[in-house]
């Protein structure tokens, strides 16, 4: 397998980058900071028109979301993975991918739990979703999703096209289902946002966690974070 050379203090810089990010939107959502609450509604409601006025865009929104980049869809990419990981050997990414996947549900959950942000409400809403708004589940599973597996992919050496077609793909996924969660008016964009914030933020913490499990079971990786898979 061929080695991934990264710096020790991205990762760590990263999750600090985006946990930053991830607290301050989330006092703002908190205390309804009033250009924040503008900013949503202003937003929502011109792409809820927008919504009704293109019924084949919000057609295709739906499937988009409620089936190909659902969470439950991301969730069983991210299984298949795992088993496949595991069958190969490689026990410690299907592990590591198994608990990340299943910590960033818990942790969003208790974050729609606590924050309890209402969703938008529409006289002719376009779809439904439940529990509270804040952060958006789609958003942020396919985030996390996404990242590990781009992650996984690097560290197992692929490179050239399949990786710029990975990364596109990816992004597509991730920039993707969030605007069609707003689209189809059921979350804010700031939903969305903080969903992506808090999705990168757990792949980051992932791998900062995974560098220091290498480096504690081989010392020499504490200079070379790119150990063989």
């Amino acid at each position: 397998m061929s080695r991934l050379h990264t710096r020790p203090s991205r990762p760590a810089a990263l999750a600090g980058l985006f946990g930053a990010l991830a607290a301050v939107l989330l006092v703002l959502v908190v205390f309804a900071w009033p250009p924040l609450r503008s900013f949503d509604t202003g937003i929502a409601r011109t792409l809820h028109r927008w919504a009704h006025s293109f019924d084949g865009v919000t057609q295709v929104n739906r499937v988009l979301s409620d089936w190909v980049w659902d969470p439950w869809t991301m969730r069983a990419l991210c299984a298949v993975v795992v088993v496949g990981l595991w069958v190969r050997g490689a026990r410690h990414f299907a592990v590591l991918l198994a608990v990340t996947c299943t910590v960033g549900t818990l942790a969003q959950q208790a974050l729609k739990s606590l924050v309890d942000k209402d969703r938008p409400q529409w006289q002719q809403p376009l779809d439904s979703a439940h529990y509270a708004a804040f952060p958006s589940g789609h958003a942020m599973t396919a985030t996390v999703a996404c990242g590990l597996l781009l992650w996984l992919l690097r560290r197992y050496g692929v490179s050239g096209a399949a990786w710029i077609g990975a990364v596109v793909l990816a992004a597509v996924s991730v920039i993707g289902v969030g605007l069609t969660r707003i689209w189809l008016g059921v979350h804010w964009p700031t939903d969305v946002l903080g969903g992506w914030l808090l999705g990168m933020l757990t792949v980051a913490v992932a791998v900062c966690v995974h560098q220091r499990m290498e480096a504690r079971v081989d010392p020499a990786v504490a200079g070379d974070r790119g150990s063989s898979v």
